[in-house]
């Protein structure tokens, strides 16, 4: 190793290219995205360069251009579009379930996201309005692995409860923590029928209910006190990728927000493999020492 907080060269345990294939053959999905005309770019090749995009930030003419300069294989911008329109949310949530495994504890939560990012220095100067947040992302967070393994995009603003049995369903857990926004009876009762224990504080106006009272007894304070994990989640989220979206149609903005989760999940093991803060140092000193030996590679094959 070069020296702490450099990164190690390992081209085939690295590269996005390598980690987009091994995906794409556990998604079982086709080489091809069509079987009509002349077949010049694969799906890995779509399926890398919106991946890239979300993780970089750029826009489809912008990553076009990357891999151009790169000389990498890219498709152009406007096939990228009709990528990102025909990817629905199914294939992106098995993306999300098998990058992220099984679940034994989840953490659920909501945040918004805006369609633009506007300028607060004309806003001002306008009405001095804040614009609204059209766009309501409800996720289910694995609070042992910190990957996301289930989402629900909403472009019109929804209640919480609304999305509430397609995270239970998707994320499969044997616990869930939530806030006193999915408070609900029938989101007991769905819970209990799945065999999850569902932790959620006591509402002061909703006292009554055969599952609600049966769940209750299951509540412990420092279980529930994970929930915390997913709003720093949301935070890291925004904090990477931004916390609003360029693209303006529903289906564009779904392959949006479904690839910087994605990207999350992906690159998330890497970079805690790598980090140089104190608590990490244990396992970078083994890497370093793994390195070093001659049978390196199948031991950091297992690291990652």
């Amino acid at each position: 190793m070069r020296g702490w907080g450099v990164h190690p060269t390992m081209e085939k345990e690295v590269k996005l290219v390598k980690k987009v294939k091994r995906l794409l053959r556990r998604l079982g999905c086709p080489r091809w995205l069509h079987h009509f005309g002349p077949k010049k770019y694969e799906l890995l090749h779509h399926l890398s360069a919106l991946l890239m995009r979300a993780f970089c930030k750029l826009s489809y003419r912008r990553v076009k251009q990357l891999f151009d300069l790169l000389g990498l294989v890219c498709p152009s911008k406007s096939a990228l579009q009709y990528t990102a329109k025909k990817l629905n949310s199914v294939f992106w949530q098995r993306v999300l379930k098998i990058t992220c495994g099984r679940s034994y504890l989840v953490a659920i939560d909501s945040t918004g996201l805006s369609r633009t990012n506007p300028s607060y220095h004309y806003l001002k100067r306008i009405d001095g309005k804040m614009p609204k947040i059209p766009i309501k992302l409800n996720l289910a967070f694995d609070t042992r692995k910190k990957k996301f393994c289930a989402a629900k995009i909403r472009v019109l603003p929804a209640h919480d409860l609304k999305d509430m049995k397609f995270l239970l369903k998707n994320s499969n857990s044997k616990i869930a923590v939530a806030d006193k926004a999915y408070n609900s009876e029938k989101i007991y009762e769905f819970a209990d029928n799945n065999n999850t224990i569902l932790m959620i504080p006591k509402k002061t106006n909703a006292k009554r209910g055969f599952y609600r009272k049966k769940m209750q007894n299951h509540f412990r304070t420092k279980t529930y006190n994970r929930r915390q994990l997913v709003e720093a989640a949301n935070s890291s989220i925004k904090r990477k990728y931004g916390s609003s979206v360029s693209s303006k149609k529903a289906r564009t903005i779904r392959t949006e927000i479904y690839s910087r989760l994605a990207c999350h999940n992906i690159f998330f093991l890497l970079s805690q493999t790598f980090r140089t803060t104190p608590y990490r140092f244990l396992c970078l000193a083994r890497l370093n020492k793994v390195l070093t030996t001659a049978s390196g590679d199948k031991e950091i094959l297992s690291i990652l």
